[in-house]
């Protein structure tokens, strides 16, 4: 277990549910990375009181070893012209659900009520489009990534978490769907274009 302060303990221990943990993230305000890229550790996060969804994908993972649960992440990957996506992993009676830092209305929480972890990640796919052209661009994923694996500062460092997003990105990644069929998606019509822009929180 990470050597985590007193303060970090009280409030990651409240959060012993993934519903308190993803009601506790969506109270945060999106990182904005104004000021440049960062990957902060959830020790930053938490003082900051800012994430975007790498960092927020941490704090979820974090809070659910902290009460007893595997820390578990699911790594999303989109195309070039597009940004891949981090959630964390839980599951409930042999069921997965994912806890989800984001600033738009769709690639959020799921219930724990998908068999599998592909399956998770698929409902994921139709909402998962470039807001511009309507192209749908995720196609693999990797996961779970047990974070137990890795060296336990990701919790508290100080520095960016460069290295972490490296090997997470350098996981071995399952393809959604067979190349042949990228001639059969279509592209997100009008409304859905629409809709996928409401977004949460506005840069100040």
């Amino acid at each position: 277990m990470p050597p985590l302060t007193k303060k970090e303990l009280s409030i990651l221990k409240k959060l012993n549910a993934p519903i308190k943990i993803q009601n506790f993230l969506d109270k945060m305000p999106i990182n904005f990375e104004k000021d440049g890229e960062t990957y902060m550790s959830p020790r930053r996060a938490l003082r900051e009181n800012k994430a975007h969804c790498f960092e927020g994908a941490l704090i979820a993972a974090l809070a659910l070893w902290v009460n007893g649960e595997e820390p578990l992440l699911l790594d999303l990957k989109a195309v070039t012209s597009d940004v891949d996506h981090v959630v964390a992993l839980y599951k409930k009676n042999g069921y997965w659900g994912a806890i989800s830092k984001t600033n738009h209305a769709t690639l959020r929480f799921r219930d724990p009520v998908y068999k599998s972890v592909r399956e998770l990640a698929m409902s994921y796919f139709h909402e998962y489009f470039v807001n511009e052209t309507g192209k749908k661009t995720l196609r693999s994923f990797a996961g779970p990534i047990n974070l137990k694996k890795y060296a336990i500062d990701w919790a508290t460092s100080e520095e960016n978490l460069d290295t972490l997003v490296e090997k997470i990105d350098f996981q071995k990644h399952t393809p959604l769907f067979p190349k042949e069929n990228l001639k059969y998606i279509r592209k997100a019509d009008q409304m859905e274009i629409k809709a996928g822009k409401l977004i949460e929180w506005h840069k100040s």
